[in-house]
């Protein structure tokens, strides 16, 4: 991308605000731009494994979601939920190697490419970007520890409530949006804590009588905080004094 792109001042406005590259100087900023092409993708796109892997990507606008499957149950598990400013294919671009994950866009979206090869001498020209990288890193294999212990240690109930908690940025007493997920389909939140659209239906709906929780198709809001977070550690209080 050129500086005499139309799309170059809002890219390089993301990439300020980006948790992986905003305490970048202008220098390494500019550099990363000009080797990199914009592109537009479809909503629920669909990468497979053997294209996720060549290319490192900045995602602009958009959601995209990194996720498995065991193709003989067509059950999915969403692995991670990225939104404006986050890079993916990271582990691609630590190792070189192919991952069997899948890439599927959730919006139509916007993004930053270039080839794992561009990318990775980016770095080595950049190493100032390895202290932003690294807690980036670590905050990735942080939400796959937390997924793992949900799925050993929560019920459904607790689940989903942790998934919400977890996209809430500011505790607040009522009325509160979380983002990124706010207009999944039940589906989606399903495939997110290892479950099925019914069972995550099934929930909100109860939590709504409840008035926990304002839900209808493309909508979440949150009424009762304070009751959610109690229902997202509840389980645990009860396996561990059983």
């Amino acid at each position: 991308m050129t500086p005499e792109s139309p799309f170059f001042s809002d890219s390089f406005r993301c990439l300020k605000e980006s948790p992986l590259f905003g305490q970048l100087d202008e220098h390494a900023l500019l550099d990363i731009l000009q080797r990199c092409r914009r592109e537009t993708w479809k909503h629920r796109r669909l990468l497979p494994m053997e294209e996720t892997w060549q290319r490192f990507h900045i995602l602009l606008s958009g959601r995209v979601r990194i996720s498995r499957s065991n193709p003989e149950s067509g059950r999915i598990i969403t692995l991670f939920l990225h939104g404006p400013g986050d890079g993916f294919c990271l582990l691609s671009l630590l190792d070189g190697q192919p991952h069997d994950v899948m890439l599927e866009t959730l919006d139509d979206v916007s993004l930053l490419t270039m080839p794992m090869g561009e990318a990775r001498q980016w770095i080595d020209e950049h190493p100032a970007f390895n202290r932003m990288l690294l807690p980036y890193i670590g905050q990735q294999m942080n939400s796959l520890a937390n997924l793992s212990a949900d799925l050993a240690l929560h019920d459904t109930e607790a689940r989903l409530a942790r998934l919400i908690l977890r996209h809430i940025d500011e505790a607040q007493p009522e009325h509160v949006e979380p983002k990124l997920i706010n207009d999944l389909s039940h589906e989606s939140l399903a495939e997110m804590i290892g479950s099925v659209r019914v069972v995550v239906n099934r929930q909100l709906q109860h939590w709504k009588r409840e008035g926990i929780v304002d839900a209808h198709r493309g909508y979440l809001m949150v009424e009762k905080l304070d009751v959610l977070t109690h229902r997202a550690e509840q389980d645990l209080s009860r396996g561990l004094s059983g």
